[in-house]
């Protein structure tokens, strides 16, 4: 029996991405009203047996959501703006990348650090200097979230982030992908990408609490190093608390990242879930038609 597929996405600018077994559909209000569809079949290294392999899995999840991630918003804000839909270089891709990868590493891993060193004369303990660095990392991530909440753009994303988790909760329930069926699920979903940073943010803790305080070079090394390390074990964590989220130990170990979408998503109108379902729809019939062929 063919192992069960989770599907799922991201808000782009104005619209949706959803992610199917072999290809992604993102679908983008366009200023008129109308909706522009982009297929776009996925590279044998997001399908592949590393994709399916634990552990191995985390770090092609974490390269995927960078790569495929800037892609769709760039496709997305071309077409919000009615400019030519070209298509997007891969070399600027990993430009974005690189320059989103190394800001998020200086945000929240080397900032925590050396704000933590400042306060190395009154640390008493490799544990307590961890859990402290791990607090203050948390407080940036939250404060982050909070400030990128507040602009107005920002605020239509997160709608759409909404409405990406409501049709695929109500997928997963069985209901028909319409706007009136769909209405009413949770804008929270236990694969959300917020909970998976938030598992990110708690186990690092755990493991550059392993590392000791050794000097500074190698901290920061261990830092940058032990990502893909940290990033694996997260996503291990979120895969089995969706599998297993009726158990109430499970919901509660969950609770905190669910509490923290709150933040990154919001109620969408009709007219978002129905950019959100049309994308979902679209990725399915393109995943059914490829099992028949």
């Amino acid at each position: 029996m063919a192992e069960r597929f989770y599907y799922g996405g991201q808000a782009v600018i104005e619209g949706v991405m959803m992610r199917g077994r072999k290809a992604m559909v993102t679908a983008v209000r366009r200023p008129g009203g109308g909706l522009a569809m982009d297929t776009q079949p996925l590279a044998g290294i997001y399908t592949g047996w590393m994709r399916r392999t634990p552990l191995i899995r985390g770090i092609i999840v974490l390269i995927e959501a960078l790569v495929l991630g800037i892609k769709t918003l760039l496709y997305s804000a071309n077409v919000s703006l009615e400019e030519e839909e070209e298509e997007i270089s891969g070399v600027l891709v990993w430009a974005l990348v690189a320059v989103s990868l190394t800001l998020g590493i200086v945000l929240f891993f080397m900032a925590p650090l050396f704000l933590t060193k400042l306060l190395d004369p009154y640390i008493g303990s490799s544990l307590v200097f961890n859990l402290i660095e791990g607090f203050i990392r948390l407080a940036i991530f939250i404060a982050y979230l909070k400030l990128v909440s507040l602009v107005p753009d920002i605020k239509r994303i997160f709608a759409y982030h909404g409405a990406e988790h409501k049709a695929v909760n109500a997928y997963e329930d069985g209901a028909p992908l319409e706007v009136e069926a769909t209405r009413k699920y949770n804008t929270a979903h236990v694969r959300c990408g917020t909970s998976f940073l938030f598992a990110v943010l708690i186990i690092a803790i755990i493991v550059f609490a392993l590392v000791g305080l050794p000097s500074l070079w190698l901290m920061v090394l261990s830092r940058i190093l032990l990502i893909p390390v940290i990033a694996a074990i997260g996503y291990e964590v979120i895969r089995f608390g969706a599998a297993h989220a009726t158990n109430n130990m499970v919901r509660a170990i969950l609770a905190p990242g669910l509490w923290l979408q709150s933040l990154t998503t919001r109620e969408p109108d009709d007219t978002q879930l129905e950019v959100a379902l049309s994308a979902l729809r679209k990725v399915v019939e393109v995943d059914q038609l490829e099992e028949v062929t």
